[in-house]
């Protein structure tokens, strides 16, 4: 099912929280020398809400940057299943739908597959749809193919009573704040902005307070061009490189938080607010 779930104020019934999939899950955009792999994110902040005044709360983070679907499927849904978890978010497919002749029906009809072994768990299960990059260089081009895969998504989540995590809905995406320097992935307040919504979704309420952006700044045409310029040398050669080499960021990396443990153990403050970011 799509809508949010209907759990009592300040309560929930999650003890143990695995998150599975890519460089999306795993963090990258929002680094954080006190995080757990040097990389907070979205799904970190949504364990620190859980995590509230729930002495047994435990989590996991199995993703790695780069990972296609069928690896996240080979790599981390039998780890997860493993760690018996009671909620499970699962973003995949990201990365395959980047790739030239990619078929968002195949993809959704193997992601199918691993929410069905998944859901063997009992496990409350959250899928991601992906974002609307229509404004984004480079991902805007495969925006037409996100958007099928997302159709395609949707209707998983129907069959298997899944929560929808409907990032393409979310509108705040659209700032250009919300995007890392590489502009292919999510900046700390993209981060903090869907964990706001995955927590809205699941139906927690929580401490995380909406971002509130300030005026954007007006550049001139030869700024914006210097500085697209810089971001072509320092982030799009790179990507486009091992994309031909058939290289992944993630090769030779392993999950951040392979082991379902509390999220802060002994003394750690509770999560940053927005403020902080």
């Amino acid at each position: 099912m799509s809508e949010a779930v209907e759990i009592p104020v300040n309560e929930h019934p999650w003890r143990r929280y695995v998150a599975i999939g890519d460089s999306f899950t795993e963090g990258i955009g929002d680094p954080d020398e006190n995080s757990v792999g040097g990389n907070r994110g979205w799904a970190d902040r949504v364990a620190e809400e859980l995590s509230q005044d729930v002495e047994d709360f435990s989590y996991a983070n199995l993703a790695i940057r780069g990972r296609l679907l069928q690896q996240i499927m080979d790599e981390q849904v039998a780890p997860a299943l493993e760690l018996k978890p009671d909620l499970i978010t699962v973003c995949a497919g990201g990365n395959d739908s980047l790739r030239r002749g990619a078929d968002p029906d195949a993809l959704a009809e193997r992601f199918d597959t691993m929410i069905r072994i998944l859901g063997t768990s009992g496990a409350t299960i959250v899928i991601f749809t992906g974002p609307d990059i229509g404004n984004t260089p480079v991902l805007g081009s495969v925006r037409g193919r996100v958007a099928i895969y997302n159709e395609n998504l949707r209707a998983v989540a129907q069959r298997h009573d899944a929560v929808t995590a409907d990032m393409w809905a979310l509108r705040e995406l659209q700032r250009p704040e919300m995007w890392a320097d590489d502009r292919l992935h999510f900046s700390p307040v993209g981060h903090h902005t869907i964990a706001a919504m995955v927590l809205d979704s699941l139906g927690v309420e929580h401490t995380l307070k909406p971002f509130e952006p300030k005026p954007a700044v007006v550049k001139s045409w030869r700024t914006a061009r210097s500085e697209d310029l810089v971001w072509a040398r320092t982030h799009l050669v790179p990507w486009v490189v091992r994309r031909i080499r058939h290289q992944s960021s993630g090769d030779g990396l392993t999950a951040k938080r392979p082991s379902a443990s509390p999220v802060f153990g002994g003394a750690m403050p509770p999560g940053h607010e927005i403020a902080d970011l």
